[in-house]
């Protein structure tokens, strides 16, 4: 069928692609570069593109809920594989388990954040109005009034006020965790073909999906950086987003399976058995091939 051939030609490349060392060493230098040098790209974007709008629908649709689909799809991905291979519910949901660690690590990080902004931030009220040829300034450039210091930046900002404070980008986190996330997922997928692994057409459609949803932040990264342009806060949400997932995926799930720890991603599944009498040696792939991928 043509239509197969063509989705197991794309998603072996992909599996290819993502489980490949150099890439997988090399992935989170290249997105902390584009977190870094993205913002030069305002200089060349015009202002007047679509994607200058925050209102616009991948922003409406993707960005503000970015960690609902990264959850759908990965979730997905991972259960499928982890049970297809295993058929241990128990397995499946040990692998599940990183995503409910890396969501409160996100729900934590936000609560802190927005804990810092209320802290560190202040209420204000632009004392200016429009000059009277009918041409308003600019709000932000207006001399500001320090109205209420008691208020949240919610509130201040329901009110019609300015609201300034120390901030890091939740959107470059968000995106920046999602990508590395959905990379370290997704990579077990290359060397569980290359075993012998058996896929079909549901698990491989899942997978490429997940490797959209790779390159849709990615490039959702890309205009907020070159179309939203905001230094420092901005790289101090990418540099987050970059220790988060170093401290769980190569940190803290490199001590291995237990009642605290997950495990890595693959772990108990990369073992395929190559002949009739091959044994299982509780789902460990030889260590060679297993220490390689990882």
């Amino acid at each position: 069928m043509f239509l197969n051939a063509v989705l197991v030609v794309l998603t072996d490349i992909a599996a290819w692609v993502l489980g490949n060392g150099s890439f997988r060493r090399h992935f989170h230098l290249l997105l902390s570069a584009v977190v870094v040098f993205g913002p030069a790209l305002s200089l060349w974007v015009s202002q007047y593109s679509v994607f200058a709008k925050r209102t616009h629908f991948l922003y409406r649709m993707f960005l503000r809920s970015g960690w609902g689909w990264t959850c759908i799809f990965v979730g997905s991905f991972v259960f499928l594989l982890s049970f297809s291979v295993r058929r241990s519910l128990f397995l499946s949901l040990r692998h599940l388990s990183r995503l409910g660690v890396a969501g409160g690590l996100w729900l934590g990080f936000r609560k802190l954040l927005d804990l810092l902004e209320n802290t560190t931030g202040s209420c204000y009220e632009p004392l200016a109005t429009p000059s009277e040829g009918g041409q308003a300034a600019s709000l932000a450039a207006q001399p500001l009034l320090l109205l209420r210091e008691g208020e949240s930046k919610s509130e201040c900002l329901q009110a019609g006020m300015l609201w300034r404070g120390y901030e890091v980008s939740e959107d470059i986190f968000l995106l920046c965790l999602c990508c590395l996330l959905l990379a370290e997922e997704t990579a077990v997928f290359g060397p569980y073909l290359n075993l012998g692994g058996t896929s079909g057409a549901p698990l491989r459609i899942l997978f490429l999906f997940c490797v959209l949803l790779l390159w849709l932040w990615v490039f959702l990264l890309l205009c907020l950086l070159a179309y939203f342009p905001q230094f420092p806060t901005q790289l101090l949400g990418g540099a987050l987003g970059c220790l988060s997932w170093r401290g769980l995926y190569q940190g803290w799930y490199r001590l291995g399976p237990s009642w605290y720890c997950p495990g890595r991603p693959g772990l108990g599944l990369l073992n395929i058995k190559t002949s009739g009498d091959a044994t299982e040696n509780d789902g460990e792939v030889s260590r060679g091939q297993y220490n390689q991928f990882n």
